[in-house]
């Protein structure tokens, strides 16, 4: 999991490459899109805002062929995350949703307010409590620009 403080900081670190790119584009339109609606940018990224407050999860989520940047707008919530060969496998992964369900421990962090957040694909990670919460989720395809299967 790699944790940037600010929009900013991530708009430095992250500014080369299509997928970076797109990522800054979704961001950019936050103000023309609605809670919970999905939208696409290319093949290569779908994000969603997300208004209100999230229910705990009881088991970590790892994915495959897509990685998760939370963009965290106002608001705070706790990740608990763990590397996925730490954890005990409970659901299989399924090529349809990109999803596979662990349950074990993992390391806890707190995410505020302009905090922009990467999940690695060889991690897990499920929230545990959340307030005043408003994010948008943005999943990036780990391929360059586009699907290999298509």
């Amino acid at each position: 999991m790699i944790i940037l403080k600010t929009h900013e900081a991530f708009r430095r670190e992250y500014r080369a490459g299509k997928k970076w790119q797109r990522c800054m584009e979704a961001i950019n339109n936050l103000g023309n899109i609605r809670p919970d609606v999905f939208y696409s940018i290319g093949d290569s990224l779908v994000y969603r805002l997300v208004d209100g407050d999230e229910k705990p999860n009881a088991l970590f989520e790892g994915n495959r062929r897509y990685f998760d940047v939370h963009y965290y707008l106002a608001g705070q919530q706790t990740v608990e995350y763990a590397d996925k060969r730490a954890l005990t496998p409970e659901y299989p992964y399924e090529d349809e949703t990109d999803r596979e369900y662990f349950s074990g421990s993992g390391e806890t962090c707190p995410l505020a307010a302009g905090n922009v957040v990467i999940f690695e694909n060889h991690e897990a990670y499920r929230f545990t409590e959340s307030t005043g919460l408003r994010k948008v989720i943005l999943k990036v395809t780990v391929e360059e620009t586009y699907f290999l299967n298509k």
